[in-house]
């Protein structure tokens, strides 16, 4: 199988300025028009992160842009969507329940920057300057399904990155509680071992490119490359679709 014989048909994870990104939600849109994606979701980070979290203010001044947008382009669905951090305490996510209905749909991963995530623990680990691996495996992972259990998330963006998880119940939980498994071309993760694992489970995946720049809005060719090296069965990527 060629990489040309595919493309992408959505990309539901990129940045702005709203967080740490460096293109307008306009931009983003325009560039997804020119990679001829169908729908385009801005997912900022969430509003726990200490230094790109989106401000809580400004998620109705995003929701505005975003209607206004969706009648200026009307050949692109763009949704307005958090990348919500996962942490320790409370329902797992920087976001509450009781802001879900400000999102289309949200999604989440693990990422530095939050104070109830064992984010020493995982970035001493990364650089390799911490015992004690299997606990924190072992926290990580706990931590990881909490929030799949407790929460609507519809993506799992980049699992594995940042500390040590254990794929297979995490794969486990995303299938059962229809949670989409991404595999990242920002990111490492998923990594081509992480994705034979978890492909062992009922999980679907999808590809992201977390873009933080326009210009890389609709990037999946290395996160195809990655699932062909596992010998995923490509039809489980839900927004990979064949070029007839």
């Amino acid at each position: 199988m060629e990489n040309k014989k595919y493309e992408m048909g959505y990309d539901l994870h990129t940045h702005t300025i709203f967080s740490h990104g460096k293109g307008t939600i306009e931009d983003n849109v325009r560039a997804a028009l020119d990679r001829g994606l169908t729908h385009v979701a801005i997912t900022d980070h969430g509003p726990g992160h200490l230094f790109y979290g989106i401000k809580r203010k400004d998620v109705p001044v995003m929701r505005k842009e975003i209607e206004l947008l969706n009648k200026k382009y009307p050949r692109i669905s763009i949704h307005l969507s958090v990348e919500a951090n996962i942490i320790k305490t409370g329902n797992h996510l920087d976001i509450r329940p009781d802001e879900y209905d400000q999102y289309d749909f949200v999604i989440a991963g693990y990422h530095y920057g939050l104070p109830k995530g064992y984010c020493v623990s995982n970035w001493l680990w990364n650089h390799g300057l911490t015992l004690g691996e299997k606990q924190l495996k072992i926290k990580n992972t706990d931590m990881v399904i909490k929030a799949l259990y407790e929460n609507d998330i519809s993506i799992l963006t980049h699992p594995g990155d940042k500390g040590p998880f254990d794929m297979l119940p995490i794969a486990e939980a995303c299938a059962d509680t229809d949670t989409l498994m991404e595999i990242s071309t920002w990111h490492p993760h998923m990594t081509v071992e992480e994705i034979k694992i978890a492909a062992e489970t009922d999980a679907q995946f999808i590809i992201s490119s977390d873009a933080h720049v326009p210009g890389r809005i609709g990037d999946f060719e290395g996160g195809l490359e990655r699932a062909k090296e596992a010998g995923l069965d490509l039809c489980r990527i839900v927004n990979l679709r064949e070029i007839k």
